[in-house]
């Protein structure tokens, strides 16, 4: 038996105690915290085409790519669960992916608010 065959209870035997003091301090710290990972990935210019059909695509820019998931910012809103093509040229040639926005918000960045810029992750197919 490998340690990938224990049950999940056998793992789960930690408890926290929320109301700790110390924990407390460390939690309050991270309040005003905002996670944004797109200076990890150098940005690509594409276009976005909204639903299944074969309309006009709209200019974005992908700042992010890895396993399923595209990070794209839009200068216009795209509805979450909305099934979206995501073209751009790669190493001289179109290359089109399909995915559905699975959340959109608008940016953190000063820069994003300035610009109005929103941010949507894009689980691919």
């Amino acid at each position: 038996m490998s340690h990938f065959d224990k049950p999940r209870a056998a793992a789960a035997g930690n408890t926290v105690d929320w109301d700790d003091p110390h924990l407390q301090s460390l939690l309050s710290k991270t309040e005003g915290w905002s996670l944004d990972n797109r200076g990890v990935f150098s940005p690509v210019a594409c276009e976005v085409h909204m639903g299944w059909g074969a309309g006009a695509g709209k200019p974005a820019t992908l700042v992010f790519e890895r396993d399923g998931v595209m990070v794209v910012e839009a200068s216009f809103i795209i509805p979450r669960g909305e099934q979206v093509r995501v073209d751009r040229v790669q190493a001289g040639a179109l290359r089109s992916t399909w995915g559905n926005v699975v959340e959109g918000r608008e940016g953190h960045r000063a820069d994003d608010r300035a610009n109005g810029v929103y941010v949507y992750w894009v689980h691919t197919r």
